[in-house]
């Protein structure tokens, strides 16, 4: 019953150690809560605008590294376009002199002997001149094509390497980044 209908005296002492709790917790406990909440609230807020910064950051590389990409493209479609110029300008050349090979060989067959069958095996000899002249252009095209591939994909290769070379010296450049870099290193680590 003497709960129900506490006394003056025990309400008066509740109160004393009610607020003699409040004072010790206002001067000790809510001050380091306070301003720890107010840290972590600082960091929170630098860790967004971090993060909002970063993503920028990747879109305008994401915009480069296309532009990139289009410029190697256009280059390449350049080199292989002049590929195809030299190219068909070999075949006329080869066709050309492999026509004035058979004409001298014909000549030369039909000043010489009257022969049918001395006529017929120089038309064959012209023919396989023709065919040769023809099969060591194709190769010499086909060597052309490999290397000026073999060109742009190194050059592909080193605009890689300098773009990824650039995003290391960009993220890692403050001890900071360095820091939290291997802590996410070593965090995957153990979590392999």
């Amino acid at each position: 019953m003497e709960l129900v209908n506490p006394g003056i005296g025990l309400i008066f002492w509740m109160s004393v150690a009610f607020v003699a709790i409040l004072y010790i917790l206002g001067k000790f406990a809510w001050k380091p809560i306070l301003k720890a909440l107010k840290e972590r609230e600082t960091s929170i807020g630098e860790a967004l605008q971090a993060a909002d910064k970063a993503r920028e950051e990747m879109k305008q590389m994401q915009f480069s590294n296309e532009q990139l990409l289009q410029e190697a493209k256009n280059e390449r479609d350049a080199i292989l376009a002049q590929a195809r110029k030299i190219k068909d300008s070999i075949i006329e050349e080869s066709k050309l002199k492999a026509n004035e090979e058979a004409n001298r060989i014909l000549i030369s067959a039909k000043e010489s002997i009257l022969k049918d069958s001395i006529i017929e095996e120089s038309k064959l000899k012209a023919n396989e001149e023709a065919n040769r002249i023809l099969i060591s252009a194709k190769e010499s095209i086909q060597n052309e094509k490999m290397s000026a591939i073999t060109d742009l994909k190194n050059q592909i290769g080193e605009l890689a390497l300098e773009i990824a070379r650039k995003i290391l010296i960009r993220e890692l450049s403050e001890p900071k980044k360095q820091e939290e870099y291997i802590k996410e290193l070593i965090k995957d680590v153990k979590f392999n």
